[in-house]
């Protein structure tokens, strides 16, 4: 055994040893993945691999960066050369070198999400579909699908399961928009997230050479989280691993809970079926928790039929029990999470920045926000609007990137007229129709204006030469100039730090920070010992450049730069943002069946999925756990009855510290609307039963006739024509208007029109 390894625990030493063939490391919370594939590769060095042919894939540029840090310390400046990354950034160096295969050039633009639901905003407009109908966040959902399942537009038009869908949700144009989505970027010479992940899997089904040329540069591939790929991300990472077979993926099938932007569990439950000869490690030792919320955490995990079986455990202190506070309402929830911390904060003599409130959907941070801001508590929302989605950092990088490429029209249409130039809707109206008319980007009519003979008056005409001569300026300088010194002429020269101190608008000097932040981020990538090695083996050249400095920063993570990160705040979050963090003191709330679980939760899978939420959620924690639900809650605009999660009462009894009877709400307390309130939610497990339901017996609970609009409530039993039996989840709406969502059993949920169900009341 190397010295390296001797840091190691004994089942973390096996699994950084075993550097042959397939490797499957099952990491539980706080565990030590990352010590564990850092000391791998390191060891992978130690023996005299070269770095270059090491390729780690992670899911966050924060994590990649530590780790690579971390391995230079461990063996030396030559671990530089690993590649070592994200998916996409990775992914989009590799296209940048051979993108051409599939007619992108190397100087494409990445597409955030604010630039795709433009795009689509626009493309619902040109085709005159109702915007309500078609919102850029739905149709981007669509389409992220169908790419993350490597479809192609003409795919996603020809499966007929697919277009049903549409159809039944009246939005039968989606194919038609992500056919001209995909056409568009195409033509700005630009691809969105997404495609990064399809082109790739694009390029390596079709251009056998490229494939090869890749399989013997990796020959040892290393997956972190690997519970979280999707499968496009499978099947980029099993060809590449097809030839040498030398694959580790690192994960917890126990925190797999991404489901909804595509992650599929069964890739880390199929990997002994795809490589037979697998070799199995377990790192089940928790550096993080005490031994309470270690044993508690297993508690809830056991109630998953779906896992691979492992047994976490502490050597930590025992600590406190799980705390559970059950409040009268919303408010009341508040007002007993803000004096715990308050309370903690003292007690132990901690920080703000100690304690962190997580919630299943963010619409509950609400209450405890105000709750937190009446006690002068401050606080912070995790992963709210990220540093670079900033109006003002937005309008730099646009400039940056038109400099880098011209064609991108959603960069071009953000700024061509901010500053104002006297460019106006008008005139970039029949620019844009010329553009679509043609075939061509908005530059290409911009640079050969003359050509297209628009009836444009002769000041704009003046105004947009001015303009073309400004970016082509800019282009011209990319490939000569390092990135902060162009970067910090783009800034200026086009005019946006002078917009911005004219602005009458008390908020334009924090914005003229953000841009001197942003320069600053541009000087300490062109200062950076943070390199990767070219796609030839070589050394990186000294000159960074703006397209090195903005392929980096477009694909940053939202906790790659953010200025608020360490200061003395408690922090808001949802659960899935809380990924990968830790803190003292966690407080979970909303603790509600129908809120945690989802009421959309209606499938075993899906029910596995938010118990694995709850686990994470838990297994933040160091020191101590508080939950806390509600009797009553505001949902959709009316107060409703709350019942605790089954998620709470799923905890062995061992661990955790019900509320004394003096702790419960006084009646009087409770708001006069829950007392008129319907049934407390019912179990969604009720709804997963497959016990066929008993035909209602006729007496006075059955309602013979349909029932009035105003008679239907929350949880009562139902009849409709055709779904059959089922239960009332939620009511909105007033009047003719009036809505109810229904979970009929063997159907599903589905939402009524009050005015034309006519639903017959079984139970009142």
């Amino acid at each position: 055994m190397s010295d390296l390894l001797a840091q190691l625990n004994e089942p973390q030493r096996e699994a950084a040893e075993c550097t042959e063939g397939p490797v499957m490391i099952i990491a539980g919370a706080g565990s030590g993945k990352t010590r564990t594939l850092t000391y791998r590769i390191a060891h992978l060095i130690e023996k005299g691999i070269d770095p270059f042919h090491i390729l780690a894939l992670t899911f966050t540029n924060k994590a990649a960066g530590e780790m690579k840090e971390r391995i230079i310390k461990l063996v030396g400046s030559e671990a530089r050369n690993i590649w070592m990354g994200t998916f996409h950034s990775v992914f989009a160096r590799l296209l940048r070198s051979d993108g051409s295969k599939l007619g992108y050039t190397s100087s494409f633009t990445i597409y955030d999400t604010d630039d795709s639901k433009a795009a689509i905003k626009q493309i619902v407009k040109q085709l005159n579909l109702d915007p309500k109908a078609y919102k850029p966040s739905y149709v981007m959902g669509r389409i992220s699908m169908a790419k993350s399942n490597l479809l192609s537009p003409k795919d996603y038009m020809e499966n007929p399961e697919i277009y049903q869908t549409d159809i039944d949700s009246k939005r039968p144009a989606i194919g038609q928009i992500y056919q001209m989505y995909d056409h568009r970027l195409h033509h700005s010479n630009a691809m969105d997230f997404d495609d990064l992940l399809f082109n790739m899997n694009i390029l390596l089904r079709d251009f056998p050479d490229v494939l090869l040329k890749y399989q013997q540069r990796f020959q040892y591939i290393m997956v972190d989280e690997y519970q979280d790929t999707n499968y496009a991300q499978y099947l980029i990472v099993k060809k590449l691993a097809a030839r040498n077979q030398n694959i580790c993926v690192v994960g917890d099938d126990a925190q797999s809970i991404y489901a909804f932007r595509g992650a599929n569990i069964q890739n880390i439950f199929n990997f002994k079926r795809d490589y037979p000869q697998m070799q199995l490690f377990k790192l089940e030792q928790n550096y993080r928790s005490t031994k309470t919320i270690v044993a508690a955490a297993n508690s809830i995990i056991d109630h998953n039929r779906d896992q691979i079986q492992k047994e976490l455990w502490s050597d930590n202190a025992g600590g406190n029990k799980l705390r559970l506070l059950r409040c009268a309402d919303e408010k009341d929830e508040g007002t007993r999470v803000a004096d715990a911390i308050q309370n903690l904060r003292l007690g132990e003599d901690a920080d703000y920045r100690d304690f962190a409130v997580l919630y299943r959907q963010n619409s509950l941070s609400r209450a405890v926000e105000d709750a937190l801001r009446k006690m002068n508590i401050p606080y912070r929302i995790y992963q709210g609007i990220s540093f670079y989605g900033r109006r003002e950092v937005k309008d730099a990088l646009s400039y940056m990137r038109l400099a880098v490429n011209p064609h991108d029209d959603e960069s071009l249409v953000r700024i061509i007229n901010y500053p104002a130039r006297g460019i106006g809707q008008t005139t970039m109206d029949k620019i844009r129709v010329a553009a679509a008319d043609n075939d061509v980007s908005i530059w290409t009519v911009l640079e050969n204006l003359a050509d297209f003979g628009l009836p444009i008056q002769s000041g704009a005409v003046q105004k947009i030469n001015e303009f073309v001569y400004l970016i082509k300026r800019f282009e011209s300088q990319v490939p000569t100039t390092d990135a902060f010194t162009l970067a910090k002429q783009i800034v200026y020269a086009s005019g946006i730090v002078k917009a911005l101190r004219e602005e009458d608008d008390p908020e334009s000097a924090e914005r003229i920070e953000n841009i001197d932040e942003l320069l600053n981020g541009v000087q300490e990538f062109c200062e950076s010992e943070e390199e990767s090695p070219e796609l030839d083996g070589t050394q990186k050249k000294d000159l960074r450049t703006l397209d090195e400095f903005l392929q980096q920063v477009l694909l940053y993570t939202s906790e790659d730069k953010d200025k608020d990160k360490d200061a003395d705040k408690v922090s808001l979050m949802t659960i899935h943002a809380a990924k990968g963090l830790e803190f003292p003191y966690v407080f979970v709330v909303g603790m509600e069946e129908q809120l945690f679980p989802s009421f959309l939760a209606t499938t075993r899978a899906e029910l596995e999925e938010e118990r694995r939420l709850f686990y994470v959620a838990v297994t933040r924690a160091e020191k101590q756990v508080t939950l806390s639900y509600a009797q009553t809650r505001f949902n959709n605009g009316q107060r409703m009855g709350g019942e605790m999660s089954r998620f709470v009462e799923e905890i062995d009894s061992k661990y955790i510290e019900m509320p004394r009877r003096s702790d419960f709400p006084e009646p009087g307390t409770l708001p006069r609307a829950f007392f008129n309130a319907g049934k407390p939610q019912p179990s969604v497990a009720k709804h997963l039963s497959k016990i066929p339901q008993p035909t209602a017996k006729k007496g006075p609970a059955m309602v013979n006739s349909p029932a009035e609009i105003n008679a239907i409530m929350p949880g009562m039993k139902v009849q409709h024509e055709k779904f059959g039996m089922g239960t009332v989840q939620a009511v909105e709406g007033a009047g003719d208007s009036r809505k109810a969502i229904v979970f009929f059993e063997g159907v599903g949920q589905k939402q009524l029109m009050l005015k034309f169900a006519k639903l017959t009341i079984i139970e009142p």
